[in-house]
C-alpha cells in the first residue's frame, strides 16, 4: 500500500491521527465505530495487518476500504461491492458567491435523526447514526424539516473531506448546496487546511465542484467488504 501522499490512504491517515478517537482497532488495523463510520484500513499490505483487518469485519455487517488501489484479498470476505471514484482537491481560491447569503444552522445530536433521514432520502454516501460527530455539519430548514446538509467527513492531518452534500429533490435549485459547503470550506481554509472530497465522475453534482475550484487530483477505489458466506448444507438425502 504506497503511502506517497496522505490522500492516497485518507482512511487510515485519518484513524491514525484526527480520528483516532473514534477508531477501533490497533496500530495493524483500524476501523470507525459502526454508529460512526463503515470506513476502515490496514497500516500496512503485510500479512499481519490484513489479519487484523479481517478480524474488524462485522460477522453481519461490512466494512468500507478507500485506497489508491485495489485492495489485497482479504481472507473469508467478498466484495459487495467495488467502485471507482474521483477524488477531488480545492485548488483556487473561491470564487465570489453568486447568490445572496442564505439562514444556515450548525447541525448536532439533536438533529440526528433527520439528518439520517435526508441521507436515506439522498443517499449521499454512507451515512451511519453517528455519522455528523465526525466534524461539523451544517444545514438549512425549511417548513419545520431539514431539507439540505454538508458535513466534514475524514480528517487527517492538513486536510479536511467535505461529504454529506445533499438536497432533498423537492428544494433543490436554490443554491443550498454551493452555500452550505462554502460554509465548510471557509472554516477549513481559516484553519490552513485543504479541502478535499470524494464522487463518482458522472455524478452531476461535479460541475458544482469544479466551478467552486475543485479538480480531479486522481482516482480512488472504493471497496465493501462483507464476510464470505457459509457454504449450505447438503441435506442428508441428497448425499
Amino acid at each position: 500500500m504506497p503511502d506517497s501522499h496522505p490522500l492516497d490512504r485518507p482512511v487510515w491517515n485519518a484513524l491514525a491521527t484526527r480520528h483516532a478517537a473514534l477508531a477501533e482497532g490497533d496500530a495493524l488495523a483500524r476501523r470507525f465505530r459502526a454508529d460512526i463510520s463503515i470506513f476502515a484500513a490496514a497500516a500496512n499490505a503485510g500479512a499481519a495487518a490484513t489479519a487484523a483487518l479481517r478480524a474488524l469485519v462485522p460477522a453481519d455487517g461490512a466494512i468500507g476500504l478507500v485506497e489508491a488501489d485495489p485492495p489485497p484479498p482479504l481472507p473469508e470476505t467478498r466484495i459487495a461491492l467495488q467502485a471507482s471514484l474521483d477524488q477531488m482537491l480545492l485548488d483556487a481560491p473561491l470564487p465570489p458567491a453568486k447568490r445572496a447569503p442564505i439562514d444556515w444552522i450548525a447541525l448536532g445530536d439533536a438533529h440526528a435523526p433527520q439528518m439520517r433521514a435526508l441521507a436515506e432520502r439522498t443517499r449521499p454516501g454512507p451515512f451511519s447514526a453517528n455519522t455528523h460527530r465526525m466534524g461539523d455539519f451544517v444545514g438549512v430548514r425549511r417548513d419545520g424539516r431539514l431539507v439540505a446538509m454538508a458535513g466534514e467527513r475524514l480528517k487527517l492531518p492538513g486536510f479536511t473531506e467535505v461529504s454529506a452534500v445533499c438536497t432533498d429533490p423537492e428544494w433543490r435549485g436554490h443554491g443550498f448546496a454551493e452555500a452550505l459547503m462554502r460554509v465548510l470550506i471557509e472554516r477549513s481554509l481559516a484553519r490552513g487546511e485543504a479541502v478535499f472530497l470524494h464522487c463518482f465522475a458522472d455524478n452531476p453534482a461535479v460541475r458544482l465542484y469544479a466551478a467552486l475550484g475543485f479538480r480531479v487530483r486522481r482516482p480512488i477505489v472504493y471497496t465493501m467488504l462483507e464476510p464470505e458466506p457459509e457454504p449450505t448444507p447438503i441435506p442428508a438425502s441428497a448425499a
